[in-house]
């Protein structure tokens, strides 16, 4: 049975990949090219670098990123921590809300999430983080999940509580270290998100890496498919040396 299908599996696979890396290949190719006709160089690349504000927005959208992924993991991985400990029943409806975030339309979660925020942040480029870690909740809930489901996490909770621990140290000293894998691998999938994210960021005006590859690729074609083959292995770049560290952690 699995010698019969393995020749259908392949050939699916085969198409699914070329559906997706032919296209990226040829942008990637297309984008070494110069204005002279059948030359190649890296002149398109030197222009992103020497672009005004290649450098502040790229580290912008980083910190930005890096601290959305902060505030995710300490709300994310104390709630749902408790939540497989006590068993509770507000367990699916919290999975529920996780992905409103994929139906609600950015429009309306722009305005609605932005009015929301508190005072201190309101107005500034720090209300960012708060929205991006909204926006990326389906995706690092989901992975913080599977790690969790797939270790005792309750015998062990237990474990420290007996010997003294108080919740807060449990949770930092016995669970995080255990689920280590999982919550490093919802840190990628956020970051990577994140650092990609236009249509939020634009809709409330800020600056960030995004949107500055719209408004500096406007006049210039191939620099453009530049930044966007750049933009695009960047994020693929971290999750593959993400997916590097998680293999060394489970030798």
């Amino acid at each position: 049975m699995i010698k019969t299908l393995r020749n259908p599996l392949i050939a699916i696979l085969a198409i699914y990949l070329a559906f997706i890396f032919i296209p990226l290949l040829s942008a990637a190719e297309y984008s070494f090219k110069t204005s002279i006709h059948g030359k190649y160089s890296l002149e398109n690349y030197r222009w992103i670098f020497q672009e005004d504000g290649f450098f502040h927005y790229l580290l912008r959208s980083g910190y930005l990123s890096a601290l959305s992924v902060v505030i995710s993991l300490l709300i994310l991985v104390p709630l749902q921590t408790w939540l497989h400990i006590s068993h509770s029943r507000w367990r699916p409806v919290i999975e529920t809300i996780s992905l409103l975030p994929l139906i609600i339309p950015v429009v309306a979660f722009a305005i609605g999430a932005q009015i929301s925020m508190p005072m201190l942040v309101q107005d500034t480029v720090l209300e960012l983080p708060f929205l991006y870690s909204m926006l990326s909740l389906p995706y690092v809930y989901r992975a913080i999940d599977i790690g969790l489901s797939a270790k005792p996490i309750k015998t062990w909770y237990e474990a420290a509580r007996i010997t003294g621990a108080n919740s807060r140290k449990t949770i930092f000293t016995v669970i995080v270290p255990s689920i280590r894998s999982a919550v490093l691998a919802a840190s990628a999938l956020g970051f990577a998100l994140c650092i990609g994210e236009f249509t939020l960021t634009s809709l409330l005006h800020w600056d960030t890496f995004p949107t500055w590859i719209n408004d500096v690729s406007q006049d210039n074609i191939l620099g453009a498919i530049s930044l966007s083959v750049f933009s695009l292995v960047l994020p693929v770049s971290l999750l593959t040396i993400f997916a590097f560290i998680f293999s060394r952690e489970k030798e």
